[in-house]
């Protein structure tokens, strides 16, 4: 199982951050060969179906995950959204975070643990860091565009 974090603090308030962060089909604009749906209607919350599909043609696989925490910011008190992967491929579990940073910054914590299905656990260390470099440039274009 591999684990990672992703950083990031960009000059937007608590609330813009966490808009622009749970803007579920837009995760798909910033990963090559992924389409993001939802699978229960709007607004997000406990409960919430997301589906990432990844791949072209029959060589794609579906990556379900269920909203299990939602709290999103209120004033300067910090977001949580907790996604648990439950897809035939992909398990684990991923958690979303804006808190307050320095210079009343938001400031994103993406931690993520990931077990792909048919990957022996001695690539765990490759998994992490590309899962850090994906995600990370995913958060980069998630934050700098409105």
């Amino acid at each position: 199982m591999a684990t990672f974090l992703v950083r990031r603090t960009a000059p937007l308030p608590l609330d813009e951050a966490w808009r622009r962060l749970t803007a579920w089909p837009r995760h798909g604009e910033a990963v090559p060969l992924t389409r993001v749906s939802l699978r229960t209607p709007p607004p997000t919350g406990e409960g919430t179906v997301i589906v990432a599909r990844t791949g072209l043609g029959p060589l794609s696989f579906d990556d379900p995950m269920e909203v299990t925490v939602w709290q999103p910011p209120e004033g300067d008190s910090p977001g949580l959204c907790r996604l648990e992967k439950r897809g035939r491929v992909v398990r684990g579990w991923a958690e979303l975070e804006v808190r307050r940073g320095p210079g009343g910054r938001a400031r994103v914590l993406w931690r993520e643990e990931i077990r792909v299905r048919a990957v022996p656990a001695l690539f765990d260390g490759v998994l992490g860091r590309a899962g850090r470099l994906v995600f990370g440039r995913e958060l980069n274009r998630l934050l700098r565009r409105p």
